[in-house]
């Protein structure tokens, strides 16, 4: 785990310093913080790490965040720091799933001894989870859903490790999140990938035909009936079906399709022979189901047999941090798409595309991307564009900041070495231009 990370939670920061450079003499490297309140945003599936916290500390203690920890991923390993008379709370918490815990005062070579072994067995769990998810395929998940945020990481996990199996899959997302690209992901993972991958919109199929087209019919099943048809669902045997926006389909015929999920038969219009589908399913949705269900709309039983493996595409706003890599990389895409020279992006319009809300998602970015290679949109600011010398100097400062930033990942100290400044200027203008790092990279 070369990326390995010890993130060590303690109120006292006297103490906190001092741990940290001791782990950190002894090759550890280690990200601190007062309270968990923001560890909690870096805990996923894949995170490859060790989390290490006291447990006395206001707000949330370090018991309440192990059993936080717990809900994201039960084998993250916790290690407690306890005082003296905590000892027996801490035992307690060993029984409730953390790694270990260290009585105060402590060396820092117990400590170091006792994350290594925690950090041994997250490297061997999370082998595991690859090679079951994987079984020895190469696949190309960081090309079609780019992103070194947390989410998105955490997402191809589970793509890889839901893919492998044959489940059917319920995907959730907000339009232009990339709900279909996860799923064409899945299909081409799987051991199916050879076979059909057959997309149907449930939102785009008249009503009078749906059940035709999913089911298929014999000659005289309706009139114009003259010929016996495959429905989609034949057509798609022996691999996936993507049922896209599932929430608009008609609520009479959600009962006929949860029969056809349950024992994968179908009975063509106007037969009563029983033909069995080897199929997997896959469905999207952009509302929330449950609430659907609630509201009557979509039927609960439906509902909870798709809800067995569930996927959940964040927009862009949830990975804002991905933004400015994310549209180079949509950038790049066009120019070879449209037969262009490679676009060079100025960076005030990275700073720009990075501080904008994008409702619709990969979509509208990468729209804007096609736009700015076809010479219809420089990409810069909409509105309130700077106009004075002073607006435009520093505008044009804090694009290339912001550039830098993202071209070192969030590495502090090649950006400040790049540009000729101290590190100490450096946080003062990012201070200035409201620039987080991490709004712009994962790392760092």
């Amino acid at each position: 785990m070369n990326d390995a990370k010890i993130l060590l939670v303690d109120d006292e920061e006297e103490l906190r310093r001092s741990t940290a450079q001791a782990l950190e003499l002894s090759g550890f490297s280690v990200e601190t913080f007062s309270n968990g309140d923001h560890v909690l945003e870096l805990i996923g599936y894949s995170f490859p790490g060790v989390v290490v916290s006291d447990i006395r500390m206001p707000g949330m203690d370090g018991m309440t965040l192990m059993q936080k920890i717990r809900e994201l991923d039960p084998e993250v390993p916790v290690i407690l720091v306890t005082g003296h008379g905590d000892v027996q709370l801490a035992v307690k918490a060993m029984r409730e799933g953390a790694y270990d815990f260290i009585e105060k005062p402590f060396t820092p070579e117990m400590l170091a001894g006792v994350i290594r072994r925690a950090m041994e067995r997250r490297g061997l769990v999370l082998e595991n989870r690859l090679l079951k998810a994987v079984a020895g395929k190469r696949d190309d998940l960081e090309a079609r859903l780019p992103g070194r945020t947390q989410v998105m990481v955490d997402l191809r996990y589970r793509i890889r490790a839901i893919g492998a199996s044959d489940a059917d899959t319920l995907i959730v997302g907000e339009t232009g999140a990339g709900k279909e690209v996860v799923a064409r992901a899945l299909h081409d993972i799987s051991a199916r990938a050879s076979r059909p991958f057959i997309a149907i919109n449930c939102a785009a199929l008249p009503a009078n035909l749906i059940e035709s087209e999913l089911f298929g019919h014999e000659v005289g099943a309706f009139p114009g009936a003259v010929r016996p048809r495959y429905g989609k669902f034949e057509h798609g045997r022996g691999g996936t079906i993507l049922l896209d926006e599932i929430g608009s389909m008609p609520f009479d015929l959600q009962a006929k399709f949860l029969r056809v999920l349950q024992e994968r038969v179908i009975s063509r219009l106007g037969s009563n022979e029983t033909v069995a589908l080897d199929v997997r399913f896959i469905a999207t949705s952009k509302v929330d189901l449950e609430a659907e269900v609630a509201a009557g709309r979509f039927r609960a039983d439906l509902f909870y047999r798709l809800n067995v493996a569930t996927l959940h595409v964040p927009s862009l706003s949830q990975r804002r941090a991905d933004v400015p890599l994310l549209f180079l990389q949509l950038v790049r895409e066009a120019a070879a798409r449209y037969g262009r020279d490679e676009v060079a992006v100025p960076p005030e319009v990275i700073s720009d595309i990075a501080q904008r809300d994008w409702p619709g998602n990969v979509r509208e970015l990468r729209n804007a991307a096609d736009r700015l290679v076809l010479g219809l949109d420089d990409g810069g600011p909409q509105a309130g564009e700077a106009t004075g010398l002073a607006e435009r100097v520093a505008e044009f400062e804090r694009g290339v900041i912001a550039s830098a930033l993202v071209a070192h990942g969030g590495s502090l100290k090649p950006v400040y070495e790049t540009l000729g400044i101290s590190r100490k200027t450096l946080y003062e203008k990012m201070q200035k231009y409201g620039l987080d790092k991490r709004m712009l990279t994962s790392e760092g």
